[in-house]
């Protein structure tokens, strides 16, 4: 099995787009199994129009609670919080309660309180699921708002996924990455085989290129690029290719923009589904190509 995640070193580069695409392609002569490890966003399933066929709980971090019953209004539970956390009713006095957006469980009220009013307990920070999709199966997942440990549940749907992956015999795990350089992304990264780097020729490319391959790098992932949109600023693109030479990054090619892609997402379709001959279509079909041949 070879395992390839899309990433990229900021949002909004096409990495979603992309992986359904190559999902599609790849899925003509290959069993695969796909994986949305963006789970603060996820949005993967919006084109591969999965049907769920079970649902797990994450269970994330500890939160406070205070048992009014038992409270007398000491207000030690207060001082001792350093995320103000602890919330006072009535202005002072008696009748705290917590907010558990701002809880982060450390559970130091816990501990100070003298009346043992305040306990925690670890709480439902999000579900994670498995579906069956025109191309294979997809694991996916999505966060509470405010929940913390997303790193954590990018690790529960890449181990589902590679079990899955070993009870079907496929050849293949495509993992849609999160933006950025954090806990998500190093975990999207583990046990991979390629990093497809998704960039566009914006003012900041090359900062946000070097970001993310300083950490795919680091995690011993080999790195390719790929660049989207690479018609809207020639010069920017041509910047990019001239830095991806010069550290001898793979190039795997150039998809422009294409009004087709944004049509097809509306529709729900990869647009090498939707439309086969549009200039992204065809680009993103050469680079599967290539992308092929670096792996197998």
């Amino acid at each position: 099995m070879k395992q390839v995640v899309i990433l990229s070193g900021k949002g909004g580069t096409g990495k979603t787009s992309l992986t359904a695409s190559l999902a599609h392609l790849s899925s003509m002569d290959r069993n695969l199994v796909l994986a949305d490890a963006d789970v603060d966003a996820a949005n993967l399933e919006l084109l591969l129009r999965p049907e769920r066929t079970a649902e797990f709980d994450f269970i994330g971090g500890y939160k406070a609670e205070i048992d009014r019953s038992l409270c007398t209004g000491c207000g030690r539970c207060l001082e001792v919080c350093r995320f103000g956390a602890i919330l006072s009713s009535d202005g002072g006095g008696s009748g705290f309660s917590v907010d558990r957006i701002a809880c982060e469980g450390c559970n130091s009220c816990v501990h100070q309180c003298p009346e043992n009013a305040v306990s925690s307990s670890r709480v439902t920070a999000g579900r994670w699921f498995l579906s069956d999709s025109p191309y294979g199966p997809l694991v996916h997942a999505e966060m509470k708002a405010g929940e913390e440990n997303s790193g954590k549940l990018v690790s529960t749907v890449k181990r589902a996924a590679v079990d899955t992956c070993a009870s079907n015999g496929c050849h293949l795990l495509l993992v849609d990455g999160p933006p950025g350089i954090g806990c998500p992304v190093i975990a999207a990264c583990s046990g991979a085989d390629l990093a497809v780097i998704s960039t566009e020729p914006g003012v900041s490319a090359i900062h946000d290129l070097q970001r993310i391959l300083e950490t795919v790098n680091h995690f011993g992932v080999s790195p390719a690029v790929c660049i989207n949109k690479s018609d809207i600023n020639p010069e920017k693109t041509l910047e990019i290719e001239e830095y991806c030479h010069s550290g001898s990054i793979p190039l795997l090619g150039r998809i422009p923009f294409d009004g087709a892609v944004t049509v097809s997402m509306s529709r729900g379709y990869p647009v090498t589904e939707f439309d086969v001959r549009s200039p992204a279509s065809m680009a993103i079909c050469n680079i599967w190509t290539r992308l092929s041949e670096f792996l197998w």
